[in-house]
């Protein structure tokens, strides 16, 4: 969460001359309603089961630049569709995300002692975004220019 992944996911598609799409503007278009509309009136799993759905569409209906919400890899089957394809994982600590989202946004999962309960969901999910990660692009107090470029050259990616 607030790492960066529409933002560099843009410039990372402009640079390649591919095609973005972020999988979170896909479900909040199909839907109607924000993500944490979605959450406060259904429920995570709901969420999550129309989150997969969209994963599995964009993954076969769009060959350029991806990007996909910080909770897509929770699900097996999400992670199966990842094995073979490029990934990058932006990664970055508390601290970093403090300053560029003030822990304080429309985060539904991060709605109560949002410190504490972003570094328990990093935990959670660190093993599972390294599991799918072809490379790793550390994002912490770099521009997302600076990201977008180390993320070209851990995936070895010539611009276009």
């Amino acid at each position: 969460m607030g790492v960066g992944k529409s933002t560099v996911g843009q410039l990372l598609a402009e640079r390649l001359g591919a095609g973005y799409r972020d999988t979170d503007d896909d479900i909040v278009a199909a839907q109607g309603r924000t993500i944490a509309e979605i959450f406060v009136e259904e429920g995570e799993a709901a969420f999550r089961a129309i989150e997969k759905q969209a994963v599995r569409e964009a993954l076969a209906g769009h060959d350029g630049v991806l990007a996909l919400g910080g909770g897509a890899v929770l699900d097996q089957d999400t992670r199966e569709l990842l094995a073979g394809q490029r990934v990058v994982y932006l990664s970055m600590d508390v601290e970093e995300a403090v300053k560029r989202t003030g822990l304080n946004t429309a985060r539904p999962l991060l709605a109560i002692n949002p410190r504490k309960q972003w570094r328990e969901l990093m935990e959670a999910r660190r093993n599972l975004y390294e599991e799918v990660a072809t490379a790793v692009v550390a994002t912490d107090g770099r521009t997302p220019e600076e990201v977008t470029q180390a993320a070209l050259d851990a995936l070895e990616l010539k611009e276009a």
